[in-house]
């Protein structure tokens, strides 16, 4: 306890120190103070994390070298640059797998494909594959969306525009995206989404893993070693999530044991990993965990900052309602994928807020990056995928505005941008899996809200994004609603 009230001690004296320094500063890029490094800088800007790795992204040419402290192993390269993208995601993936840093900081993934090197992640790749190209999977898919957004978004939302009542948005596309991963991972429905808005301990839980993730890639690994035996702080959170997602995953991967006869992912994955693990009760619970992870905070960021984006931008939801307004009540897949307008308001999001904000990557060997960088092997590489899309070197002088229309060719079809420009979802051998499965959902839900409702943020709410893995909006997305007559 005597180490963690120090360093609390040597944090207040930092901040004491920024605090009668800051009037001199006339730029982002901090300074490297002896002994503490640029950890001033860091203190400085702790609220606005992802802000201002941009800013040092911008001030240094798309490549920044921070430095930490002493003997705390914290150095590590800060990267928006597409060449160096590239390079690490494709061109040299082999010299960059997760590797055991990224497994020590994702630990509560466990053995699933987000931590998965070399043969595991290539049989968790093909496995899913399999899964996501089976013959019924997307009428599955599309049965299963619209059940949910019929028996569950609709008359939640219902409910709150009937009572006259503010709901926050995020919370239900959180919930809608979580029982609709549940439904099609563990062929389970939690039902969270309902009119009750029931308190689900694994759904909620996902918040406190992402906000945890975060703070361990900018505090010293021992301090978050501390605190996770002490059990204190935010490692406190990450260890009662972690016994939440237990308690829901286990009994789910019981029941799919049994039910041998019937086609399901966790079926599958049981059956490719037969010989591959140990543990089989454990490796199926990091493999649904992984796969709801994905499935679950990733989405429901998009829609929630779509759905805040288009209410400050008019003229781009009146050009979404006339693009949909053809489609009826109820769009299909085939449909979806007619939705141009609608898809370019969807990249435009993901451009500017992408769910997954950074990626971690450390070579195994030395290598030399495109931009004149030398990294020693287990170098720390930071890609902020946040920062890549308000680069202006990358995106042009209009980079921080909401542009639809740049993902619309002149002849009206959908532009599509290379991943080390625009890495959404990932890059490289890495790409996303599900990511024709998300734009799917995304154009489903957001039409069967845009075609019922008039949708407008509360006023006076403040948006902005939370210090995160997943780029969720701090104080969620409030706003009323009133129904569309025809």
């Amino acid at each position: 306890m005597a180490f963690f009230e120090c360093f609390l001690l040597f944090l207040s004296m930092i901040l004491l120190f920024v605090w009668s320094t800051r009037h001199r500063r006339a730029t982002s890029l901090p300074t490297n103070w002896p002994v503490v490094g640029m950890v001033p800088g860091l203190l400085l800007n702790i609220n606005r994390l992802h802000d201002y790795t941009t800013d040092l992204a911008a001030e240094s040419g798309g490549t920044f070298q921070w430095k930490g402290p002493l003997f705390c192993n914290m150095d590590m390269l800060l990267t928006t640059n597409p060449a160096n993208i590239h390079h690490i995601f494709s061109r040299n993936f082999s010299n960059y797998p997760k590797g055991p840093e990224f497994n020590k900081i994702f630990d509560i993934l466990g053995d699933g494909i987000f931590n998965a090197d070399f043969h595991m992640w290539e049989l968790h790749r093909r496995t899913t594959l399999t899964f996501f190209t089976h013959p019924d999977f997307y009428a599955l898919l599309e049965k299963s969306i619209w059940d949910k957004i019929q028996h569950g978004l609709l008359p939640v939302l219902d409910h709150f525009c009937q009572a006259g009542m503010d709901v926050d948005l995020q919370d239900v596309f959180q919930r809608f995206t979580f029982d609709s991963i549940c439904k099609l991972v563990l062929d389970y429905d939690p039902r969270s989404l309902s009119v009750e808005m029931p308190n689900v301990a694994c759904e909620k839980a996902f918040n406190d893993v992402a906000d945890a993730l975060l703070y361990r890639h900018i505090l010293p690994e021992g301090v978050w070693r501390l605190q996770k035996r002490l059990g204190i702080g935010r490692e406190k959170k990450l260890k009662e999530a972690s016994r939440a997602f237990d308690d829901f995953i286990y009994p789910c991967v019981d029941r799919a044991e049994e039910e041998t006869d019937r086609f399901s992912l966790l079926a599958l994955f049981k059956k490719e990993f037969h010989h591959n693990t140990n543990d089989s009760r454990k490796f199926l619970r990091d493999t649904a965990l992984n796969l709801m992870l994905a499935g679950r905070d990733t989405t429901g960021a998009t829609l929630t900052w779509l759905f805040w984006l288009i209410s400050r931008h008019p003229s781009s939801e009146t050009k979404i309602r006339q693009e949909i307004d053809n489609c009826g009540r109820r769009v299909d897949i085939q449909q979806s994928r007619g939705l141009v307008y609608l898809h370019g308001a969807l990249c435009e999001t993901l451009r500017l807020f992408p769910p997954v904000a950074l990626e971690h990557k450390a070579p195994v060997r030395p290598d030399n990056l495109p931009c004149g960088k030398h990294l020693e092997d287990d170098a720390k590489v930071i890609i902020s995928f946040y920062t890549v899309g308000r680069m202006e070197s990358v995106w042009g002088q209009d980079c921080l505005e909401f542009k639809p229309e740049r993902w619309i060719s002149p002849s009206g079809k959908i532009k599509h941008e290379a991943s080390y420009k625009f890495p959404a979802f990932n890059a490289g051998p890495r790409t996303c899996l599900g990511k024709e499965m998300a734009f799917i959902q995304m154009k489903m839900v957001a039409t069967a809200i845009l075609h019922r409702y008039h949708v407008k943020l509360v006023e006076g709410h403040v948006v902005s994004p939370r210090n995160s893995v997943i780029l969720q909006s701090k104080y969620g997305l409030r706003v009323s609603l009133s129904k569309i007559t025809y």
